[in-house]
């Protein structure tokens, strides 16, 4: 049964095709305004900058209400309705306890920032259903293959 393996996401048309996609996206691990020098708040600006909707999931900050002007969510499955992607800025050691949030919301892709990566974690979520990519930058990819 390695028809799981499709939802590895590596080459670009898939990685464009995902990019151009996602129109609504939850950022688990996103940061606040206050650290705005970090990719984990900057990459989502740029986002909602070129007209992505951002639903904000922060892993801290729990007395943070808003972020980029958006009601916070406290896991991804408490975020309504359906969501296209969610970006993830999480250390690769601390992605295990995401994996049962992540497969129950069933986004229609899971994205790990660069410098991210977690073949068990990728595997779960592949075999879920849901297509993974690792270890990409979504501002970078978003500024080659998204339309303007």
């Amino acid at each position: 049964m390695d028809d799981w393996r499709k939802h590895l996401i590596e080459a670009d048309p898939d990685v464009a095709r995902i990019v151009r996609q996602s129109k609504r996206v939850a950022v688990l691990g996103i940061k606040t305004e206050s650290q705005s020098a970090q990719p984990a708040f900057y990459v989502p600006q740029y986002l909602a900058r070129a007209g992505i909707e951002i639903v904000p999931v922060p892993v801290y900050y729990p007395q943070i209400k808003q972020i980029l002007g958006s009601p916070v969510f406290r896991k991804v499955n408490d975020v309504p309705g359906e969501v296209d992607l969610v970006d993830v800025f999480r250390r690769p050691e601390d992605l295990p306890p995401h994996v049962e949030d992540l497969i129950a919301k069933k986004p229609k892709a899971v994205w790990f920032q660069q410098g991210i990566r977690n073949d068990a974690v990728a595997e779960q979520l592949a075999k879920a259903g849901i297509d993974v990519v690792q270890d990409r930058c979504l501002m970078v990819d978003h500024r080659r293959f998204a339309p303007f």
